[in-house]
């Protein structure tokens, strides 16, 4: 089995436990390798995830090393996450725990698909997002205006500090800080959540990813649509971004613990 290892480089713990972690996997008879980032903390070679052709890539880290790893994939990897951040919802493994699951990793193991959604800016494609896509103004204190538009209906009208456009994997980022609902992952959808709108009745919307859904963006301000706080694209003034289900969904080894259970204990060290 190919395995790709990728860690957060500013914490010292986490880049141990990725020496460990490769250890094991290569008394294991595993063929392993370190993402491009994680080399250069590490002072060895390495790989990307395209180019080790990994069966597998453990990332040690929080959420953000998490979808910067599945950023930089052209084709999306099972990856497993070990949480080495504050609270980590994408990382379904403490470090007290991980090891033992890892050791069973050679033996197989199951896949979950997460829903991604891919965006378009004046119908050209501007990338995929696992978590959320923002749009915010680049001047603080100034408010846009923002439209939203399903099945060609206009379906609401206004003005707000931002927007997000989140999956049901990302209902638990920014999109829960805004006020918007937990989903389950199993459900596939779009979650549109205003942020500090105007207007009270400018709630929170969960649509279905079989409907066609657009956002269209008139404002005096300037404003960026920023992709799981990865990438950053320049909107300008005026903007019709086209939501739509990625084809490419991002894949997690499947630890078989229940959503709502990983939920609660996550909360609870919030």
């Amino acid at each position: 089995m190919k395995v790709l290892l990728a860690s957060r480089i500013d914490q010292p713990e986490a880049l141990g436990f990725v020496r460990k972690i490769r250890q094991i996997l290569e008394d294991a008879n595993c063929e392993v390798n370190f993402d491009s980032t994680t080399t250069l903390a590490l002072g060895v070679q390495g790989k990307s995830a395209s180019e080790s052709g990994s069966d597998v890539v453990i990332v040690v880290g929080g959420d953000g090393t998490i979808l910067r790893t599945i950023q930089q994939m052209q084709k999306p990897v099972p990856v497993l996450g070990i949480n080495y951040g504050e609270v980590g919802f994408l990382a379904d493994l403490e470090p007290s725990e991980a090891i033992e699951f890892i050791k069973t990793l050679p033996s197989g193991f199951t896949v979950e698909p997460r829903m991604r959604i891919s965006l378009l800016k004046d119908g050209i494609p501007i990338g995929n997002a696992l978590n959320e896509a923002l749009i915010v103004t680049t001047r603080p204190a100034k408010m846009l205006r923002f439209s939203i538009i399903v099945d060609g209906v206009t379906a609401e009208q206004f003005r707000a500090d931002g927007l997000l456009v989140s999956t049901p994997t990302g209902s638990t980022a920014y999109a829960m800080s805004a006020g918007g609902p937990i989903v389950d992952p199993r459900v596939e959808g779009y979650l549109i959540v205003p942020l500090a709108p105007y207007l009270l009745s400018s709630r929170p919307h969960v649509i279905s990813d079989r409907r066609r859904l657009e956002i269209k963006l008139e404002s005096s301000k300037p404003a960026n649509l920023v992709i799981d706080g990865q990438i950053t694209v320049e909107l300008g003034e005026t903007s019709r971004i086209e939501v739509i289900r990625s084809e490419l969904p991002a894949l997690f080894v499947d630890v078989h613990r229940n959503f709502f259970e990983k939920v609660d204990n996550k909360l609870r060290k919030l």
